[in-house]
């Protein structure tokens, strides 16, 4: 690679050089963390023998699977052996959580499509603008990948937009098919990695995104090494990154400057293109799920759950062993004779002389308050720090007043329609910042030429799920006598027939 290297400019090898660090260090810092982010959300299944169930030499039933969840546990549940040999596991419940409270929250971001509005005060300047766009982001996936898009955030606290330009094909192309040569794509966080400005870190310098390949060697995330403590941890970091640094040979990268785009592959540059219509411009755009001060990842949703997505997990299997033990009844019978062996069924009686005789009956499902108490504030907790009550997901516990009344479910849901209403802003300003991004790339091409001023445009939301139609109608009849556009007032109420939207 040191001579290939010697050929390319020095910009280029600096840059290399400093995606390679990044990227060993996300390797062994970052990586491992949003894996577990995302072993929570999806909760995925391991198979660890044939489908079916098998007995072990003890006669105990073992399943065929294990679930991610799993390694919250402790081992007086799972057991203390390997996968597939546990010893001492008992019967192990999960219930995700998590899963469902993201969904939910995705389906009040994205449930319907969004419309992206010019600024443009020229109509024909502004229809054309508004057409291309849409052709762009649908082209790039439509609402389904902004529901990606919004998961990734949910999961990981942030997401990167690329806006990837074909630079010769944009080349003599016309505005009805930018879209195939213009894409915005949503970059997972486990692959995507930043290099910030060491004096702003809201500036990304360079850009990396980093496929392993499957030889790569991987950071520990057993049991033992996730309970090592934290002093271990922090005096090995410098010397495991270092390990890890490699980890940029083995595999492909493709690296983004201001100035152009490499990728590598086996540690080898392969490829390398210099930006000709918009040099000192990165491609990328940075969306914060919740904001952070001062740092450059976003508050996610899955980090504040984990914890008591674990209590719950063990109270749910701790009750499942008890009831168990406790699901047969059985007697003790006292000064009976031949009771001993004797089945007892109904119409069975039995007759002694002996007046100390007695049948004692113990077992069940006996009632547990305190336990049911615990899970239910766990439950509870979890709605809190989520901002999503059951109901948002159609289950309803208790009586919520007229639920035919949008007032009460909306006082229901106002946790979850205060964050969402300020994730869009977020969002939102994400969507728009590549839009503009777009626009820049097709004027400097000459595809869509347009003055600074017309690039600007706003997301047009959909409604929340969580609407009265008679209160919408008639907050659009305000609307019209404030004088707002009757057109403007009949896209936001869903009513305009020519464009739905991104979809």
């Amino acid at each position: 690679m040191t001579d290939q290297l010697m050929t390319i400019n020095g910009n280029a090898i600096n840059d290399w050089l400093r995606a390679r660090e990044a990227i060993g260090t996300h390797a062994y810092r970052s990586k491992p963390r949003y894996e577990k982010l995302w072993a929570y959300y999806r909760n995925p299944i391991e198979l660890i023998r044939a489908s079916g169930t098998t007995h072990t030499p003890h006669g105990a039933a073992r399943g065929w699977y294990r679930s991610a969840q799993e390694i919250g546990l402790p081992s007086r549940i799972v057991g203390n052996g390997t996968s597939g040999t546990e010893h001492g596991r008992r019967e192990v419940v999960i219930e995700n959580d998590i899963g469902w409270r993201i969904a939910s929250m995705v389906d009040f971001m994205f449930g319907s499509p969004i419309r992206i509005e010019s600024l443009a005060e020229d109509q024909s300047t502004k229809q054309a603008i508004e057409d291309t766009l849409e052709r762009v982001w649908e082209g790039s996936g439509g609402i389904a990948m902004l529901q990606d898009l919004a998961t990734l955030g949910h999961v990981f606290g942030h997401v990167d937009l690329l806006v990837r330009i074909d630079e010769q094909g944009l080349a003599g192309a016309r505005p009805d098919d930018a879209d195939r040569w213009v894409s915005i794509e949503p970059i997972d966080a486990r692959r995507g990695v930043a290099v910030l400005s060491e004096t702003d870190y809201r500036e990304i310098e360079l850009y990396a995104l980093h496929i392993a390949g499957a030889d790569t060697p991987e950071p520990s995330t057993s049991r033992d090494a996730a309970r090592r403590g934290w002093l271990d941890r922090l005096r090995s970091e410098k010397r495991a990154a270092k390990n890890h640094a490699a980890t940029s040979d083995a595999g492909t990268s493709e690296v983004f400057t201001t100035d152009g785009w490499m990728r590598i592959e086996e540690g080898q540059i392969t490829e390398k293109h210099e930006w000709s219509l918009l040099p000192g411009t990165l491609p990328v755009v940075h969306i914060q799920n919740m904001s952070q001060p001062f740092v450059y990842e976003g508050i996610g949703e899955v980090e504040g759950l984990v914890a008591l997505q674990d209590e719950l997990n063990t109270r749910l299997s701790d009750r499942a062993s008890r009831v168990t033990m406790q699901s047969f009844k059985m007697y003790l019978a006292k000064g009976i004779d031949g009771f001993r062996g004797t089945s007892v069924s109904p119409g069975m009686v039995w007759s002694t002389d002996n007046p100390d005789a007695t049948i004692t009956s113990f077992g069940g499902d006996a009632s547990s308050p305190s336990e049911d108490a615990h899970i239910g504030e766990i439950r509870e907790a979890m709605d809190k720090i989520s901002g999503v009550p059951p109901v948002a997901g159609g289950v309803v516990r208790a009586k919520l007043g007229n639920l035919s009344s949008a007032n009460a479910l909306r006082v229901t849901l106002m946790g979850l329609i205060a964050k969402t209403m300020r994730k869009r802003v977020t969002y939102g300003r994400g969507i728009e910042q590549a839009s503009t991004l777009v626009l820049d790339y097709l004027n400097a091409a000459g595809v869509l030429r347009t003055d600074p001023g017309e690039r600007g445009v706003r997301v047009v939301w959909g409604p929340m799920p969580v609407v009265d139609e008679e209160s919408v109608i008639a907050a659009g009849r305000a609307k019209l006598e404030l004088g707002v556009d009757e057109e403007r007032v009949l896209e936001e109420l869903g009513y305009n027939e020519n464009d739905p939207g991104v979809v």
